[in-house]
């Protein structure tokens, strides 16, 4: 039946978008080494609007503990710096007059536990929307009309499925970055 087709479809796509979501919350997880992603949701004050801190400045990564941020405006290099100083990265900024440096501290074994911790929360939050997206499909397929009992049960075995890899995949994406937040 192309309904139930169309309902396994959407929950696939609910579920590839918590996916998405969860890598990307992940990316924002550092793990001891520096990366341009760890600033990218800075929003510098710049000519009275909010702005990315991409859009107002080029962000590098010159080694593993270092992050250079160089305003094409250098006007601007001073709302660059509250802004990183005002997201609560943890980070201060040195500011020689042309760019800014982020000097990424070596992570604690403390903080290593608590990035952990940070990314199963993020990992639980997604599998919680991974199950809010089948029961989301169960309840749309018990309100088809004229369909099988052995249809619909069939649907609901394949949305079983799907649910059952990606909470699978979740657990296997934790692992990896748990893995490489723990690495000294």
């Amino acid at each position: 039946m192309e309904d139930l087709d169309m309902i396994i479809d959407m929950v696939k796509q609910e579920m590839d978008a918590a996916m998405k979501h969860l890598d990307h919350a992940f990316q924002k997880i550092r793990a001891g080494r520096a990366s341009t992603t760890m600033v990218q949701d800075v929003m510098v004050e710049y000519y009275g609007a909010p702005t990315p801190i991409n859009q107002v400045a080029n962000v590098m990564v010159p080694d593993a503990m270092t992050i250079s941020i160089q305003p094409w405006d250098r006007t601007a290099i001073g709302a660059i710096e509250k802004a990183i100083i005002n997201s609560n990265l943890g980070f201060a900024p040195m500011n020689n007059g042309e760019n800014i440096i982020l000097n990424v501290p070596p992570l604690t074994e403390e903080r290593r536990r608590e990035l952990a911790k940070l990314a199963k929360a993020e990992t639980e939050s997604t599998k919680i929307t991974i199950r809010n997206a089948r029961q989301d499909g169960m309840k749309e397929l018990k309100k088809l009309d004229g369909v099988s009992e052995d249809l619909i049960k069939d649907a609901e075995e394949k949305i079983q499925l799907v649910t059952d890899k990606y909470v699978k995949m979740c657990d296997e994406h934790l692992k990896v970055k748990e893995a490489e937040i723990m690495k000294v």
